[in-house]
């Protein structure tokens, strides 16, 4: 990875209109940096700040402000999901937050931390995030590092009751996605556990699957299962999957496409591309199926 960044949110977590609010603004050609941005937006001044943020860390838009064809796609006039009603527009976002690494947490946790701990309490994740600084030789404050933590947890967890902000807690972004749940352990000092394991995720659709293959780079006419299932950014990394959802996700994507097939040759086991179809394309059946 290249710079680490784990500030730029002030400390909120993305809420559910925040993305389509901030498409609409940037479209229209307005400036976040402009102070009427807190009345067009109808947010205080720091969520003005954190609506950017997460503009540009879930891909929808570059740090000069210009819009990509992800946040055309969703939230453009003839947009898919705006209001991002539909399942399928949350776990691609999970996966584009997590490509784009603009907020590290999310890549380094899914590709790297949840294998090391599947079971984990935030001083875990933390120090483990410490010690990621001292590999690239960041430098950023324990503070910063617990606080951007939290915000990551928030993201994806159900709060409990009783919880301090309880209400702004429930509108975690990915809540829906069932990833991150705790376990009714509680560690001395009263820390939290809690528990991401591998599973087959059914509701993940074949086309989201198959979109996230196309779109990664690094892939070509042929990706062996190991690289699907371990491999940085693959669908087996981002979406916790085990080795039986993934074979059944690469099932229903070779009976869907006719051009993709599945090879376990003398134990060589690979997806491979008679010819690579449109990834927006594979989106559209996604969505057309869900209409």
């Amino acid at each position: 990875m290249s710079k680490l960044n784990f500030s730029g949110h002030e400390t909120f977590q993305c809420r559910e209109l925040w993305l389509k609010k901030g498409f609409d603004f940037v479209n229209t050609k307005k400036s976040f940096h402009d102070p009427y941005a807190v009345v067009e937006l109808g947010v205080g001044k720091n969520m003005v700040n954190a609506i950017q943020y997460w503009m540009i860390a879930f891909a929808l838009m570059d740090p000069e402000k210009k819009l990509s064809d992800l946040a055309n796609y969703i939230f453009g006039p003839e947009g898919k999901d705006p209001f991002l009603e539909d399942s399928v527009t949350l776990w691609l976002l999970h996966y584009h937050l997590i490509k784009k690494e603009h907020s590290s947490i999310y890549s380094l946790f899914f590709n790297e931390f949840r294998k090391e701990r599947p079971e984990f309490t935030r001083t875990h994740l933390v120090n483990y995030l410490k010690r990621k600084c001292e590999e690239n030789r960041s430098v950023i404050s324990e503070n910063t590092i617990a606080k951007d933590a939290g915000v990551f947890l928030s993201t994806y967890l159900n709060p409990t009751r009783g919880q301090k902000d309880f209400k702004d807690l429930l509108a975690g972004l990915f809540i829906d996605l069932d990833l991150i749940e705790r376990i009714h352990r509680i560690e001395a000092g009263g820390f939290e556990w809690y528990r991401i394991i591998n599973r087959e995720y059914e509701d993940i659709p074949a086309e989201i699957s198959l979109y996230c293959i196309l779109d990664n780079e690094d892939y070509g006419s042929s990706v062996s299962f190991h690289t699907l299932l371990t491999g940085w950014n693959s669908i087996g990394s981002v979406f916790a999957l085990n080795a039986n959802g993934l074979a059944k996700k690469i099932k229903e994507i070779t009976q869907k496409y006719k051009t993709v097939i599945y090879t376990d040759y003398a134990g060589v086991k690979e997806l491979q591309f008679k010819e690579k179809t449109d990834k927006w394309k594979v989106l559209d059946d996604c969505y057309g199926k869900s209409e």
